[in-house]
């Protein structure tokens, strides 16, 4: 059980044609420069010693990665080959939606129209988790992707050691090739046309290694029936005062256990999609420390440990819960369960009785009134909420001229067809004012509640309440270390409220156990610190273990391969 929720807390949160492959003696087969099967039937010892090294270096791989030579860095060429084929690989999150893969595959049908030189193939993901994975798997193997949908603290890691990542300072203002530019065949945005905000989060350490893709914020989806029917009125502003008075007042059951406010047997009045977001924007909220710019580390502070000890008083009645331990909050939401559900814009199509999207029977669903708000805050004259959303980097490879059919693809996916198109699936809003000043945009955005699907009201009121609070966004510093530090937040508030719910002590021991194993597990006290130049691109870290599995298999197949070559020496020397 809870052992305490403090006073100050109550107060203050409230290689085939390479000639170097020949050799005579080795029957026309070299196994790399000066070495032939021969010299290992002389010299089995030699031999011995060198598949040593090579079974030794391929292992080494797999303890760190990231220390790969650094290409030149790139330069814009000063004209774009059309004689020449291209075909770029373009890896993207489509959240099963087939809306998403029906635009995506429209934009590379047009793109290819104007540029029929290059090639785009598409490959789909449904979590942006695997997408890292794999990009960081490729990366071992130097088979990246051209263009890849991903998050700016995700960019940081691929950063780490060499030049992975192409940097687009020169790109975004090329004249003939940049954001507007004279060579572009088709209407791409200016630099000036990207909402400043959303532009700045693609810069690392100075340097711009994305374009913005697409952005959302999190919003509170709320049953105003329910609130309502409890005795109370929506303010302006939610507050986390006001959130947590109605989810405890909601626990309220009838003599046969039935919770009074919808008559079921289930109810979890507040559900949070993401922890990490709720734990970094309560610390925002409240100007306490989370990391600094170069890779401090300030999760593990005093206000954290109060927001845990209240948080573990809520999650102790079940008033409170998250998606990890409960569900999905749209899903408890759309059946009555829930009152409070705090998700992505870009959820909006799933929230709400005449949700486009629903992953439960029509016959569990409720009537009730969605209002969509802002996330709860500390300071209602002063919001905070954060900016997030995917991203567009492009990955270096040895064709100055390959690099540059990546960067006009990339700036396709800017345009007004391809932006409003997307935003209208979801509620993200376009990244780019030239799009959502547009008047193609500004009528969407008029026929709200028109249909279910294509004008569903939740879905468009997420998008103008993100819309209208550009300015109240936030950001987090990222660094080579960010995505963990992300994640351990997160892992602070799931660890803290399943233990409260299984009724163990929470107290100052269990957060500094907590914190210890956080610490541990994301291996936040590995992360340096730096200054200066470098951004702290240290080692990537331990090599996923798909990288692992694929490098030891490479090494076990020369293995084989040099036995048997060293086999057939032998053997054709003891015929002789």
């Amino acid at each position: 059980m809870s052992e305490k929720k403090p006073e100050g807390v109550q107060n203050k949160i409230s290689n085939e044609n390479n000639p170097r492959r020949r050799r005579a003696g080795c029957g026309g087969k070299m196994l790399w420069p000066g070495a032939s099967a021969g010299c290992f039937a002389a010299r089995p010892a030699r031999f011995a010693v060198l598949l040593l090294l090579m079974i030794s270096c391929l292992l080494s791989l797999t303890g760190c990665h990231g220390s790969q030579e650094a290409k030149e860095a790139f330069e814009v060429p000063d004209e774009f080959d059309t004689s020449a084929e291209y075909e770029i690989s373009f890896w993207a999150k489509n959240d099963t939606n087939k809306t998403q893969v029906a635009i995506y595959e429209q934009a590379i049908e047009d793109f290819e129209e104007l540029y029929p030189n290059i090639t785009v193939n598409i490959r789909l993901y449904t979590d942006y988790t695997d997408i890292y994975n794999d990009v960081i798997t490729n990366i071992a193997t130097d088979t990246t992707p051209n263009v890849c949908i991903t998050y700016p603290d995700h960019i940081a890691t691929y950063l780490t050691g060499d030049n992975q990542v192409v940097a687009l300072d020169e790109l975004l203002t090329d004249e003939q090739y940049g954001l507007g530019g004279s060579e572009v065949e088709f209407d791409s945005p200016t630099v000036d046309e990207i909402v400043p905000q959303f532009l700045e989060e693609c810069q690392i350490d100075g340097t711009y290694y994305a374009l913005p893709y697409m952005r959302s914020t999190e919003a509170c989806y709320v049953n105003k029936t329910y609130v309502e029917a409890l005795g109370y009125e929506l303010p302006e502003t939610l507050t986390w005062d006001f959130i947590w008075e109605v989810s405890e007042a909601a626990m309220e059951k009838d003599e046969d256990g039935n919770f009074l406010v919808n008559g079921q047997s289930v109810m979890i009045p507040f559900i949070y999609k993401s922890t990490d977001n709720m734990m970094i924007t309560m610390l925002q909220q409240l100007d306490a420390g989370y990391s600094t710019e170069d890779g401090e580390i300030l999760l593990f502070n005093e206000t954290t440990r109060d927001l845990l000890y209240q948080i573990s008083g809520y999650a102790e009645d079940r008033s409170f819960s998250t998606f990890k331990i409960s569900g999905y909050p749209a899903n408890f939401l759309n059946a009555g369960q829930c009152i409070f559900a705090v998700d992505s814009t870009a959820g909006a199509t799933w929230m709400g009785t005449d949700a486009p999207l629903v992953d439960i029977s029509e016959d569990k669903i409720i009537e009730f009134e969605t209002v969509v708000m802002e996330v709860p805050q500390y300071d209602t004259e002063n919001p905070q909420m954060i900016s997030q959303g995917p991203s567009i980097c492009i990955f270096n490879k040895d064709d100055p001229q390959e690099v540059l059919a990546s960067w006009l693809f990339a700036q396709y996916l800017l345009t007004n067809e391809v932006q409003i198109g997307y935003s209208q699936t979801e509620g993200y809003i376009p990244v780019t004012t030239k799009a959502q000043e547009s008047d193609e945009y500004q009528d969407y955005l008029s026929r709200s509640g028109e249909d279910n699907e294509t004008y569903y009201s939740v879905k468009i009121d997420a998008a103008e309440l993100f819309l209208n609070n550009i300015e109240n966004t936030f950001t987090t510093a990222v660094f080579n270390g960010s995505t963990s530090l992300r994640s351990a937040a997160g892992q602070l508030i799931e660890n803290t409220v399943k233990s409260a719910r299984r009724g163990e002590t929470i107290n100052d021991d269990y957060f500094e156990t907590l914190y210890s194993d956080v610490t541990s597990l994301y291996r936040l006290d590995q992360i340096e610190i730096t200054d200066d130049d470098s951004g702290g691109r240290q080692d990537l870290g331990p090599l996923p273990q798909t990288a692992v599995i694929l490098l030891a298999s490479i090494a076990a197949v020369w293995v084989l391969i040099l036995l048997y070559l060293l086999w057939q020496a032998v053997k054709k020397r003891n015929h002789q």
